[in-house]
Order: C-alpha cells, then structure tokens, then sequence
C-alpha cells in the first residue's frame, strides 16, 4: 500500500513510519516546508512537501497515495498554556477540514486514518467505556471531536477515526511530567481509586497502522485500563520519587486545562482488537515504557 503519513516526524508518527515500512509499504511523509525534508527523511519516509492547511497543497501531496494516515498534533510540553493549546485545536480543526477537502479531489486515496483522544468521554466511573459511551468535549479536547467530524464526511472512503488513551513514554511531555514530579508536582490527576486509560507511543502507533485495515467507524486505543493509584505508582518509580502525589479531583475540576485528566475512565479497546488483530505489546506501565528503544 502507498501510504502517506502526517506528522510524520513526531511522537506516534516516527514509530509508525517504521511499522508501515517493515511491513513492506511504500512510505511517503508530509514535510511543511523545504526546511523540514531532512527531518522527514530521517524517519526513513520519503519527503512530500505540503501544507497542512491548504487543501490545493494537499491534493498534490496525496497524489500517488492509497492511504493517508493523519497523526498531526501540537501537544505542549507547558500544558498550562492556552496559547500552545489552542496551536494544538488549528493543527486539528483547520488541518482535519483541509485534508477531508483535499481527499475529496484525489479518488486514489481510499483510505484516512485520523488521530484522536480518549478524554473526550464523560466520567465514566467504574464503568467500560466503549465507542458508545457518552462524550463531554472540554476546552482542550472537542477539537478532537470536530476533527472526527470533519473526516467522517468522507462517506465514499473508509475513514477510522481513533480515541487514544494517555501517550506516556520517552516522549518530551512524560519527561516534563516526570522531571514536575522531582519537584514535588504531582502524577495522579484526581482520585486514586479512579480508572485512567495510558498507551505506550509504539503501541499506539502500532494501532494507527493496524487502523489501515479496520472498517470506517470510531476505535479506541489504550492499554488495559487501570487505576490512577497503580500508574501514578510506575511513574513515580520512573521518576524517582517515594509515592505519586495526586492532585485532588474536585480541585482539578475547577482547573478547565486540566478537567478531562480528573476523570475516571475505563476505556475499552476491544473493538478494534476484534477489526484487526492489534495488541498492545507493552500492557503494564514499567520501567520499559519510559526509556527509549
């Protein structure tokens, strides 16, 4: 399959470029500019130069592709910040409408796989989450859900859009968590007893490329869920530190940043377990997940 990945060079798309490689496809990654072809390269795709937000610039990107595998983000490093995150909604919101544009003029592109989050389900409590639990978009997540949207138009194409659990691993954001917590901040967002859903990146990458041979619809992607008490545990292990703080739920809730990370969720993967045959290959947070390959 000729597949053309977006945000290639970053945390899911670099492992995900080798995945689709080693599994014998033709590789294409999008660079935005002339100055990031050597980045692109170095991931071992071939470069294609486009941009994001341009449809027209798009089309000519997909050109020659059977698939596009859209894991384009900005997640800041300050996850405090609203001018970072809202950096994050344009990349979703304006990136997912260009490229949904774009596919509609390219007839050859059959497939869009499309990245999304997890946290956009309501608090779920004790409870297993499935594609059909209820969403409570927030602040920084309903762009996750316009981006859906946005691809789910595509109804001539197979369009996989996925929920992604909480990426944790050598990644410069579970550094920055990591690095908090030796100076007293907390792991634990909400309360212990609470369930959290968390992926390592190759796992999840892993599924973006498994998603290529699922059916149109929504998927959610994680590790087995687990409670908050026994991941902020691993963390802490990975961090140093004697025991986890947690930041107390009801205080979170009145933080909107930071609200969706104080629920309780369950979430199920099974579905797309069922579609393609994918796995998590590291399904216990351990020391493993937060040291490079």
């Amino acid at each position: 399959m000729r597949v053309l990945v977006i945000g290639a060079t970053g945390v899911l798309g670099r492992p995900a470029v080798t995945r689709l490689l080693a599994g014998g496809h033709e590789v294409s990654g999008l660079a935005s500019a002339a100055s990031r072809v050597p980045a692109v390269s170095a991931t071992g795709a071939r470069p294609v130069e486009g941009d994001l937000f341009s449809a027209d610039s798009l089309v000519a990107a997909l050109r020659g592709h059977d698939a596009v595998v859209n894991l384009a983000t900005r997640i800041p490093a300050k996850v405090t910040s609203k001018a970072a995150w809202a950096l994050n909604d344009q990349v979703r919101r304006a990136g997912s409408a260009a490229l949904a544009a774009a596919v509609r003029q390219v007839e050859e592109v059959r497939i869009l796989v499309q990245e999304g989050i997890s946290f956009v389900y309501a608090d779920g409590g004790s409870a297993l989450l499935t594609e059909e639990a209820p969403l409570r978009p927030g602040l920084v997540t309903a762009s996750s859900v316009e981006a859906h949207s946005n691809v789910a138009a595509l109804t001539d194409r197979t369009v996989v859009r996925l929920r992604i659990g909480t990426l944790l691993g050598p990644d410069p954001m579970t550094s920055a968590l990591l690095a908090a917590a030796r100076r007293g901040g907390p792991l634990i967002m909400g309360a212990r007893t609470d369930w959290t859903t968390a992926i390592h990146p190759s796992d999840a990458a892993a599924a973006a490329v498994a998603a290529l041979e699922a059916p149109s619809g929504v998927y959610n992607v994680g590790a087995p869920p687990l409670l908050k008490a026994d991941l902020g545990a691993a963390m802490a292990a990975a961090a140093g530190v004697r025991r986890a703080r947690a930041l107390p739920k009801w205080l979170v809730s009145r933080i909107p940043l930071a609200e969706p990370m104080g629920r309780s969720q369950r979430v199920d993967s099974t579905k797309l377990v069922d579609a393609t045959g994918w796995k998590c290959e590291r399904p216990v947070p351990g020391p493993d997940w937060f040291t490079e390959d």
